[in-house]
């Protein structure tokens, strides 16, 4: 898959229509908590204004299910926007209809203009051929660089890429760039990590990693039904009990294929994990009645360390532990560390696993962290991302 970019086409004095993910948390007084995702798309903005391009930038914020809702307002978005470049960023009160195209006609080279939320409208999420088209009449060149939308097929990431040149952004790119390594190429040993709370959630990526990493590490509340169908006791931890025969399936086709599946050893349970008075470590791996694993134990630590040293890949989606608190958080930290410390080509899963990295301070020494958490999972089962198979290959020289 080798996409079009926007490194790749001329967009000096177009109007370049640009879909970023700019879904960001917003305090009640409207104001962004959480710029990362605005910074993310810096690289590609500026690269497009360097090349005195007009800029018409649109997004998503939250799920105002069709209908507008000014809590749900870009309005904060291009204010951050505005103080990230020192350069004013012109916001409009739609993404569609007469308005907003006077307004486009009216911009030169080098000018920002920021949609209002596509999501006031339904027939974004609809796909809808008629507001795609509308959209599309805005620019001369598409541009998705919002990888986090990109396993939805909505006007603006798969609807508009039918009437316009369409490439990738920067951010986008470089998705594509790691997750096609590790789909068709990755170095090995290639250690595929794995936490959070449901298996329902992970067994594709699972069964699609098996052909592809030498070893599989499981930890979170997931590992827990995969130790129970091991008949080790899980005490109240969290079991999936129609997961039971798929993660038996899991474990056969692990042996049958020759790739280990390594599981905790022991654990940090607790027996109120709100009050969380009552902490304690197992010795090994069995969990007594009416206590809940809650992170993983010391030995599990070292153990899932030393697999990590020796990768040369490594694939992290999904914590080992409750890390929001503080005192089940020494599993997640310790391997954030291991991984960040190591030589191995790093690539962590979007949600709580960016959040992770990002608390413990190594976000940088991570050599990719997909901004994606839904889509990157996507990726990673081998699905069809429709906002990427909908982007212009590139022509082979």
């Amino acid at each position: 898959m080798n996409k079009k970019s926007i490194k790749d086409t001329d967009i000096t004095g177009k109007r370049v229509l640009t879909r970023v993910d700019f879904n960001v948390p917003l305090d009640k007084q409207q104001n962004v908590t959480d710029d990362n995702r605005i910074r993310a798309a810096l690289p590609t903005i500026k690269f497009i204004l360097e090349k005195g391009a007009k800029l018409i930038l649109m997004s998503h914020l939250g799920r105002p299910k069709g209908e507008v809702k000014p809590e749900y307002s870009l309005k904060p978005a291009a204010t951050v926007l505005s103080k990230l470049l020192s350069k004013p960023v012109k916001m409009l009160d739609d993404c569609i209809g007469p308005a907003v195209k006077e307004a486009v006609s009216k911009m030169s080279d080098g000018d920002i203009v920021m949609l209002e939320n596509l999501r006031f409208h339904k027939e974004e999420t609809d796909n809808d051929q008629g507001f795609s088209k509308e959209l599309a009449s805005l620019g001369d060149v598409f541009v998705n660089d919002a990888f986090g939308t990109c396993h939805r097929a909505h006007a603006s990431t798969e609807g508009v890429t039918h009437y316009l040149e369409s490439v990738s952004g920067l951010l986008v790119e470089k998705e594509i760039e790691y997750f096609q390594k590790i789909l068709t190429n990755p170095d090995k040993p290639f250690v595929f990590l794995l936490g959070g709370a449901k298996v329902a959630d992970k067994i594709p990526v699972i069964e699609n990693m098996m052909d592809k990493a030498s070893i599989i590490i499981i930890g979170g509340a997931m590992a827990y039904t995969f130790m129970k169908v091991n008949n080790v006791d899980i005490g109240s931890s969290r079991f999936e009990q129609e997961m039971v025969d798929t993660a038996k399936a899991i474990l056969a086709k692990a042996r049958e294929k020759g790739v280990e599946i390594v599981l905790p050893i022991d654990h940090v349970v607790t027996d109120n994990i709100e009050a969380g008075s009552n902490i304690k470590i197992t010795d090994g791996e069995s969990i007594e009645k009416g206590f809940i694993g809650v992170d993983i134990g010391p030995k599990t630590i070292n153990l899932f360390i030393e697999e990590l040293k020796a990768a040369k890949t490594i694939v992290w989606n999904g914590p080992v532990g409750i890390f929001e608190n503080d005192r089940f958080a020494n599993g997640t930290k310790a391997l954030a560390y291991t991984i960040a410390e190591s030589d191995a080509v790093s690539v962590i899963g979007g949600g709580d696993t960016a959040a992770a990295v990002a608390k413990f301070n190594v976000a940088d020494k991570m050599s990719h962290i997909s901004t994606g958490g839904g889509a990157s999972l996507e990726y990673l089962e081998g699905k069809v991302l429709p906002g990427v198979a909908a982007l212009a290959e590139k022509k082979e020289i």
